[in-house]
């Protein structure tokens, strides 16, 4: 299988602070949780494959 990846930035809903992550697309839309290097608290990543885009949604965990 080939990694589509590409970085991103996305901010936390906790503390605003701006995080990058990596997006492998290969996965398609897919959700998973992941703890802000700033504040430490639980964010629920959702990232949407359309084609060749993707978008990135982050919420506070309690949101989903």
């Amino acid at each position: 299988m080939k990694l589509h990846t590409e970085q991103t930035d996305v901010y936390c809903p906790y503390c605003g602070e701006s995080i990058e992550i990596i997006v492998d697309s290969s996965q398609g839309t897919h959700r998973y949780v992941e703890d802000c290097f700033v504040c430490c608290r639980p964010i629920e990543m959702e990232i949407v494959i359309d084609g060749d885009d993707f978008y990135v949604r982050a919420s506070h965990e309690d949101d989903v």
